[in-house]
């Protein structure tokens, strides 16, 4: 049976920027109680008062694995070394029977420079080259045949070195893109391994993405 209390969290765990405000305690739950009052009382199918779901606010408690919690804390104390690389594009084409070949064709160019950044996706319908732009020719060369369907410059990528068992631990990456959200930070793309994750944004919000990752370490 639905309870104004169990109504309360359902809103609070799909929020997850409200959640981060009752952590931070910087949310006034009055005025929060109003807001949420006709979403709950829908839920209930009954009217329903703003100080019943202001006493459920201040009752609600997040959902607590002390066990995870101990280990995302200990993984974040071992965090590696968070490398900034910039002067990338990111090259989006069609996929076809030949992709693969154009694409062995940089791997071979590149293969001797070990100081240039690439990372390679491949979707159900589409791939993703990530790249540093001083190969931009040399990428329109390789897939001059393909059909290019974007191209986006000036970028950078952030990548965080992982503990090894990073994989076991929940909500490990929620944490870091709960972070970014918060700080009004918006990804270009996403690539990870199994102890590397990177993150690539648009040149000018680099430097407040670093500094966004770098407080939640600390």
């Amino acid at each position: 049976m639905k309870t104004i209390a169990s109504c309360v969290q359902d809103i609070i765990v799909a929020s997850p920027f409200l959640e981060e405000g009752l952590s931070r305690e910087i949310i006034n739950f009055s005025a929060l109680a109003k807001e949420l009052n006709e979403p709950i009382s829908t839920m209930l199918r009954k009217p329903i008062k703003d100080g019943a779901i202001m006493m459920a606010l201040r009752r609600y408690q997040q959902p607590l694995n002390l066990e995870n919690s101990k280990s995302l804390k200990k993984t974040f104390n071992e965090l590696g070394d968070i490398t900034v690389r910039s002067n990338l594009s990111d090259f989006t084409f069609q996929n076809s029977k030949t992709l693969i070949y154009s694409h062995s064709q940089i791997l071979e160019k590149i293969s001797e420079n070990h100081q240039t950044f690439y990372a390679f996706t491949r979707g159900m319908f589409e791939s993703n080259i990530i790249i540093s732009t001083s190969e931009k020719d040399s990428v329109l060369k390789a897939f001059k045949k393909e059909t290019q369907i974007g191209l986006q410059e000036k970028l950078s990528a952030i990548s965080i070195y992982l503990p090894k068992g990073n994989s076991k631990i929940v909500g490990l990456y929620y944490q870091i893109f709960k972070r970014l959200a918060w700080e009004n930070i918006t990804l270009y793309e996403v690539v990870s391994t199994t102890n590397e994750f990177t993150i690539v944004v648009e040149d000018y919000l680099v430097d407040k993405a670093f500094s966004a990752i770098k407080r939640l370490i600390d």
